[in-house]
């Protein structure tokens, strides 16, 4: 079963006031204004975080760490269109930036842009996030592969890396989960979502927000319709304004 929509969550508005005339003193003012949104971000406040750069983006919407973390924190909000396009303009000045690939095929992944994606995890192909970020887009986004998402899945199991992350951990038994479903294996998606479950309590609510969303998935998946909506409306209330929200929110209302 696969009722996946093709359309992105709603845009997130991020207001942009009237544009002021640079100055010597926006040498320290941007980085600093920069590492507030940062530290925001890193802190799960998303409100303080728009609120930060949203000045930024007029007057220095053309410098690339500006693009960075404003990319990141629309991605982050539940705005993954937007986050894409500023994402791509930094590409071209940090190819190899871990951040920004992550950024690209995760935010493809969420709008089902899986060619998009997988375009994207060409840029740090061995990376551990940019390839947990691709196997999402396997296994769920319109157009993925499955059986490049359960080998993906798979590899990534022996990588060192996993297991320095709870974030990483918990999305890879969510991402397993699913796997399961597809090989119609109720008992493993059960106990990849418990295996997962144990490692939500160290997780901020945004990243709870998204496991939750990637566990209805695999509920839904499994044709577990009833425990799948649920789930979603959990992802829904962890963290209203995040990603994780605004994909179980899309994927709630598909299951109707």
């Amino acid at each position: 079963m696969n009722t996946v929509d093709k359309s992105p969550p709603g845009t997130v508005s991020v207001d942009k006031p009237p544009v002021p005339r640079a100055s010597i003193g926006d040498i320290w003012r941007v980085p600093v204004a920069v590492w507030r949104a940062r530290k925001a971000l890193d802190s799960g406040d998303l409100e303080t975080a728009r609120r930060v750069v949203a000045p930024l983006l007029g007057p220095f919407g053309s410098v690339t760490f500006v693009r960075k973390i404003a990319a990141e924190i629309l991605y982050a909000s539940g705005d993954p269109l937007s986050a894409a396009a500023l994402f791509e303009q930094a590409a071209k000045r940090l190819p190899r930036d871990r951040a920004v690939a992550v950024g690209l095929v995760a935010s493809y992944a969420a709008l089902n842009r899986a060619g998009d994606a997988r375009r994207s995890a060409a840029l740090v192909p061995d990376q551990v996030d940019v390839r947990l970020a691709l196997a999402w887009a396997e296994l769920v986004a319109v157009g993925g592969d499955p059986d490049r998402g359960a080998a993906l899945v798979a590899g990534i199991t022996t990588d060192p890396e996993l297991a320095r992350s709870p974030e990483r951990v918990a999305m890879h038994h969510a991402l397993e989960a699913i796997v399961a479903a597809r090989s119609h294996d109720r008992d493993g998606v059960r106990a990849k979502l418990r295996a997962a479950e144990v490692v939500s309590p160290k997780l901020r609510p945004g990243d709870r927000a998204f496991l939750g969303y990637l566990s209805g998935v695999a509920l839904r998946e499994a044709g577990v319709i009833d425990d799948a909506r649920a789930t979603f409306a959990i992802a829904m209330d962890a963290s209203p304004a995040s990603i994780g929200a605004a994909l179980a929110r899309r994927e709630r209302a598909n299951l109707g």
